[in-house]
């Protein structure tokens, strides 16, 4: 049985002094009167000297917040308060800036009731570590997927999480499908006449499609409910993508709901608008002032490693219009600025390492109709000929990544619900104006598991390993077994990056160590 991790008795316990004088009113009230942090901590999207800090309450309440670089918050330094309100859904979220390089920082809320300033909470603590600004060992997790296909919390919870926690890795990515808006859940599944699943924890959200925003809400807040999610919130900083299932399955701006009788609110813009205000409140996502609902960002964690994170569903043109000869706005899937964006950070990045957070795999078939399999929903057309549709702005990114002269790329993405090592040979392409890069695959970390999906031959993929169900299986629940994430080790001396496929039980399923090409100064 996987271990839960949790902050030190004497983290989450120490005092909250610094804050609570800050009040003009002492701390005495009934215990069932304070406020209560409702679904713990986050972090997320850190650098070398700042980082962003989340929390939720019960109530509209004043949140005093602190940070320090000792675990007894001592000499800690307070932050000004934030107001959770209505408005946001009680929950606030904030940028902490000014820290130091390369440093455990602990945090510290404790919120004081707007209506009873006298009544306040117990403190909540989390933390994380700043990036280096010299090289050390970095450690990093990803995967995707997360209480989907009507697979909610159960008896043992999402114990892929604490899996992952138990490998304390300096941050995780979450590769999009963070949750299921549309993935209505039950109280118990059966199959052939047994009962194969039972949700223990279930909320009114999660019985039906998302469609308001406070269903949008809902989602997230389900998730959060989880002790092994919550737990590895405390310790780890998430950086987050979305992917379809934050609005609707396969959704672009073209999606037609209307025969969809699940939904009475049948325009996919009006969802994408409440699920984007949702994704934003409930994540520690920074937001750019140029562009507040912009998810595509770059997060530089040291001198070995850039991490770029795409968005392949905001800009994309209508799923199934994928083979067209030339970049239009309908073929397009990262759009211009998306793009134009990706190639200078690209070119200017001095990080050994390149690491591409991608939402959707390059070279696999996923279809938009999956019953006459038809439709590219994702960059693959499935026709193994020369770069048409979406296709064509991949290709022309391979193209100047090789131009360019940039090396080291790696991409890492999830979506498809099984575990893989794809090698892109050019020498094995139909389009080969690129040079040879490695995907990895990972997921679920708490959902159905399905797969393997058809390869496209245009990129020259080789599969290099795979773990999937069994042919003939499909949305298999997660005490199966078979979910999974993966693990990246960057060494600080040799620049080497080391890369494990793992599953729920924290099994090794296949690892390769990946050599950089260290370019002259």
């Amino acid at each position: 049985m996987t271990k839960y991790i949790r902050p030190s008795r004497r983290a989450f316990l120490a005092g909250g002094t610094a804050v609570a004088a800050s009040l003009a009113m002492p701390s005495i009230s009934r215990a069932s009167a304070r406020p209560v942090f409702t679904h713990g901590v986050q972090s997320g999207d850190v650098d070398t000297a700042s980082g962003m800090i989340w929390t939720r309450t019960d109530r509209p309440a004043k949140v005093m917040m602190e940070v320090s670089t000792t675990e007894s918050f001592a000499e800690a330094r307070q932050l000004s308060p934030m107001f959770a309100t209505p408005n946001s859904d009680m929950a606030i979220k904030r940028l902490v800036d000014g820290l130091p390089s390369d440093q455990d920082i602990f945090y510290r809320f404790v919120a004081a009731d707007l209506n009873d300033i006298s009544a306040v909470s117990e403190p909540i603590v989390g933390q994380f570590r700043t990036a280096p600004t010299s090289r050390r060992d970095v450690k990093f997790a990803w995967s995707g997927d997360t209480a989907g296909q009507g697979w909610g919390i159960d008896d043992e919870g999402m114990r892929t999480y604490a899996t992952m926690a138990q490998h304390k890795p300096d941050f995780f990515i979450h590769s999009g499908d963070t949750i299921y808006a549309d993935g209505p859940m039950k109280d118990e599944v059966e199959k052939d006449g047994k009962l194969i699943w039972k949700n223990t924890t279930l909320i009114d959200e999660k019985r039906k499609v998302a469609e308001t925003l406070d269903e949008f809400r809902g989602q997230w807040k389900y998730n959060l409910m989880d002790a092994h999610v919550q737990a590895m919130n405390a310790m780890c900083p998430t950086f987050m993508q979305w992917d379809d299932h934050e609005v609707v399955n396969n959704w672009s701006s073209a999606k037609d709901l209307i025969s969809d009788d699940r939904y009475t609110e049948k325009s996919v813009h009006v969802l994408q608008s409440r699920s984007a205000r949702a994704f934003h409140e409930m994540t520690p996502l920074r937001i750019t002032p140029a562009e507040p609902g912009r998810v595509y960002r770059k997060i530089a964690y040291g001198p070995m490693l850039d991490v770029f994170f795409l968005d392949l569903r905001s800009y994309r043109g209508p799923n199934g219009a994928s083979m067209e000869d030339e970049i239009t706005p309908a073929s397009s899937i990262m759009g211009a600025e998306q793009m134009a964006w990706l190639k200078r950070e690209l070119a200017a990045s001095k990080a050994t390492w390149k690491v591409i957070a991608c939402d959707m795999p390059i070279g696999l078939v996923v279809w938009d109709n999956w019953k006459e399999q038809a439709g590219a929903e994702a960059v693959a057309n499935g026709d193994n000929g020369p770069a048409k549709g979406r296709e064509l702005e991949f290709a022309d990114l391979l193209r100047f990544i090789k131009t360019a002269g940039i090396k080291n790329t790696v991409w890492f993405t999830a979506d498809v619900h099984y575990t893989a090592a794809h090698f892109y040979n050019p020498d094995k392409a139909q389009f080969q104006d690129f040079d040879p890069f490695w995907e990895f695959v990972s997921g679920p970390l708490h959902a159905g598991t399905f797969g393997p999906n058809a390869m496209d031959a245009t990129f020259g993929p080789e599969v290099k390993f795979v773990k999937a169900p069994e042919e003939g299986q499909v949305n298999l629940p997660p005490s199966e077994g078979l979910q999974f994430f993966g693990l990246v080790d960057i060494d600080g001396n040799t620049q080497q990056m080391k890369v494990r496929l793992m599953d729920r039980a924290d099994t090794e399923l296949w690892s390769v160590t990946l050599d950089p090409e260290i370019q002259a100064l």
